[in-house]
């Protein structure tokens, strides 16, 4: 039958065809004819091969026909029977028997039920009322340890039932709860006679008794043990240590807290029935000074106490201790801050030494009572006192560095940067001469340099506050060190803070404050690089990396060059608008503009001996000659380049400019000679290295001027050629127009010209 599956290919039957190869060629008409004579011959072949194997295969298709028929038969079969069995069930109702019979036994399985139920619950009722008899009787033959039991196992069977709220409860069972209730009650009373039996306190003898052996209704022997344990089975603890407690506190944490008292604990044995007694004495102190007892003394006693609650009373048992624990030391630690740490909180930063010797035996003292399992060791909430000692440091800190920078914020507000009238300047004098010593305060030293200078009392008082803030950071712990370093630095950034902004106007105009300022820059730039060294040694250990001052040095040396060099623009200005009162020193052969000039002349004068006045008897020395010969160097500049711009100088006019230059040097000497006093260095100097001329450079050119005002012009010509009016700082072009301002057009004019143009420098 494969020739059944297998495709036919076209080619094959046209093979003979030669245009057969050509895929996309059609097919004539011939191809065509023979193609349909080879598809008749090989369909006959087909049918001819299927026939073969059908008569070859009969006996298979026989039996398979054959199947299906007897299947059929059978599904015919099966359809009829299933017919009559349906028409057998719709004749006989079978079900509504069945459901009958299930119904009555899933009644008697619900009687049967109840009835088992309600035998349990009668079972029940007489099992706990058998138990709370049995803890009765208990109760009344004193031992509760075993009534105690008993009343833990029926609570569980009578609350938790009778507390149900999903189901309703027998009534039965509110009774049984009533009597557990009362035997409960009957427990605690029992429980508490005996805690009152066993720990008493006698006031005239100032002892506390704890007794481990007690008597209750006629019953004796009644172990204090027990009866801590049974109060522990029934939950009873806290209220049963409470007055315990109470007294403990009334009796013998307050008088130790408040030192009134010492305490010695004494153990007494006894052979009597009782057993043994433990005595905890409290004996008054014998030292009159009691007040002065350091907090190692009163809690090494609070420890001795909590001992004998340990051992004593609760027996070394950690879940009674911290009960006890939980009824006395929020008390305790209230009565231990207010009578003695709160007093002893320090005011002062050289006492916080001796408070963290305090904070110190405070953090032993609850150390030993996490021990003892007086507080719990993993709850941060015991630690009331150690809380306590480290916020009062915080806050002392806090506290301290606020009032730090108040009093350094008033005092720099209330600065008003006078001096007083006995301030000379004695700035100029060197370190070592005993004739520099100064009542004032104001006259400082300063660290680096061999100098002296005037300040003012903000930056003075200011640095004294700085320094005893860092000598208390020498005297205080890490934390508090901490604070009061950048209170420190905080009051130092005051100063750039605070005063500049009030003496804003002062800095617009040429007075003292302004030199006071740039002074107390300077001095304070000074002091602060040498803060770290004077105190690092002493510095806590912790803070001796992080402390830093060096950073604060050139924001003060920057504010004191700004501060200075806004003072010389401002006396600069100044004087070139008075030199702008003589009009380019024009026609001073006349009287009113000579005397026009020779005002503003004046007028300079006036200036620079007022600017002398306030800086020469405040600034540093070398502050002032650098000050001093820029001023003096712009004036100079100024007038002697108006001088040179003139283009016709007449004969007594050049006289007239020479007067008044040797005016300005006349009443200038005692200036120029206070800069020649000073050498670079500052110090006083008898032979001066320098000259005004090196100092002052247009100052020689003016001299040189007022010389060539008189001077006849072939000497002026040699001058140039010699080369002497360059080093006097003058031009070619200056001393061309010079020529030609002063001298008329003439051959000899042009010569000397000539020669003057032809002589390169």
């Amino acid at each position: 039958m494969d020739v059944l599956f297998k495709s036919i290919n076209v080619r094959d039957l046209l093979s003979s065809s030669p245009n057969i190869d050509d895929v996309n060629s059609p097919l004539s008409a011939p191809d065509l004819r023979l193609l349909i004579s080879q598809l008749q011959l090989h369909s006959v072949d087909i049918k001819s091969k299927v026939r073969q194997y059908i008569l070859s295969h009969y006996s298979d298709f026989s039996s398979l026909f054959s199947q299906s028929s007897n299947t059929v038969t059978k599904s015919e079969h099966l359809t009829s029977r299933l017919s009559d069995l349906i028409q057998l069930i719709s004749d006989h109702p079978v079900e509504t028997q069945i459901k009958e019979v299930i119904d009555e036994i899933v009644v008697k399985s619900k009687e049967l039920k109840e009835k088992k139920e309600l035998l349990g619950l009668v079972d029940v009722i007489l099992e706990l009322n058998d138990g709370i008899r049995f803890v009765k009787d208990e109760i009344k033959a004193g031992r509760v340890e075993n009534a105690a039991v008993g009343l833990t196992e029926l609570k569980k069977a009578v609350l938790m039932t009778c507390n149900d709220e999903t189901t309703t409860n027998p009534l039965v069972y509110g009774l049984l709860k009533d009597e557990w209730t009362e035997c409960f009650e009957e427990m605690q009373e029992v429980l508490l006679q005996c805690m009152d039996n066993a720990v008493w306190f006698e006031q005239e003898s100032n002892t506390v008794h704890l007794k481990y052996q007690s008597s209750i209704k006629g019953v004796d022997g009644i172990e204090l043990h027990t009866v801590l344990k049974a109060m522990d089975a029934v939950g009873i603890m806290d209220y049963g240590l409470a007055k315990v407690a109470d007294l403990m506190i009334k009796h013998v944490i307050t008088p130790v807290v408040s030192f009134r008292s010492t305490i010695v604990v004494e153990w007494t044995n006894q052979e009597s029935g009782n057993g043994a007694d433990a005595i905890l004495k409290i004996l008054p102190s014998a030292d009159p000074n009691v007040d002065s007892v350091d907090g190692a003394s009163m809690y090494s006693v609070l420890v001795d106490v909590v001992k004998f609650i340990s051992k004593s009373l609760c027996f070394e048992n950690s879940a009674w201790m911290l009960c006890f624990g939980r009824l006395t030391w929020p008390r305790m630690s209230d009565l231990i801050v207010s009578n003695f740490l709160s007093k002893n909180v320090p005011d002062d930063a050289s006492k916080l030494a001796d408070f963290q010797k305090i904070v110190k035996c405070t953090s032993e003292f609850e150390a030993s009572l996490k021990e003892l399992m007086f507080i719990a060791s993993s709850d941060g909430k015991d630690e009331r006192l150690s809380k306590f000692a480290d916020n009062v440091e915080v806050h002392f800190a806090s506290r301290k560095k606020v009032e730090i920078l108040a009093k350094s914020r008033n005092q720099l507000l209330q600065s008003d940067f006078r001096l007083p009238e006995d301030i000379t300047r004695r700035n100029s004098k060197v370190k070592d001469d005993d004739n520099a010593e100064s009542s004032s305060d104001l006259v400082v030293d300063l660290l680096f340099t061999s100098e002296r200078c005037v300040v003012s009392e903000a930056a003075s008082g200011l640095m004294k506050l700085v320094h005893g803030t860092l000598k208390d950071v020498c005297l205080s712990s890490p934390r508090v060190g901490l604070e009061f370093y950048h209170a420190a630095r905080d009051s130092l950034l005051l100063y750039e803070a605070v005063i500049p902004v009030k003496f804003e106007r002062q800095l617009d105009s040429i007075n003292h404050s302004a030199v006071l300022i740039h002074n107390d820059c300077h001095y304070l730039s000074q002091e602060i690089l040498g803060l770290a060294f004077e105190y690092r040694s002493d510095f806590p250990a912790s803070m001796k990396e992080l402390v830093v001052f060096a950073d604060l040095a050139p924001r003060f040396q920057m504010l004191a060059e700004e501060v200075l060099q806004r003072q010389i623009k401002l006396v600069i200005y100044n004087l070139k608008q008075a030199i702008d009162g003589a009009d380019g020193f024009q026609n001073t052969h006349q009287m009113k503009q000579y005397e026009s000039a020779k005002l503003s002349i004046d007028q300079v004068i006036f200036i620079l001996e007022k600017v002398y006045i306030i800086w020469h008897r405040l600034l540093l020395p070398s502050a002032y000659k650098r000050s001093m010969c820029m001023v003096l160097n712009a004036v100079f500049s100024r007038i002697a380049n108006d001088i040179l711009l003139l283009d016709d100088i007449a004969a007594e006019e050049t006289l007239q400019l020479q007067r008044l230059i040797h005016l300005l040097f006349e009443n200038l000497s005692s200036l120029l000679d206070s800069v020649l006093a000073i050498n670079q260095t500052g110090k006083l100097q008898e032979s001066p290295a320098q000259t005004l001329d090196d100092l002052i450079p247009s100052l020689r050119k003016l001299r040189k001027l007022a010389d060539l005002l008189d001077m006849p012009l072939k000497s002026i010509t040699a001058a140039w050629e010699t080369g002497e009016l360059v080093n006097h700082g003058f031009k070619q072009s200056e001393v061309e127009d010079f020529i030609r301002a002063i001298f008329a057009d003439s051959p000899l004019r042009k010569e000397c010209l000539r020669r003057i143009e032809s002589t390169y420098y």
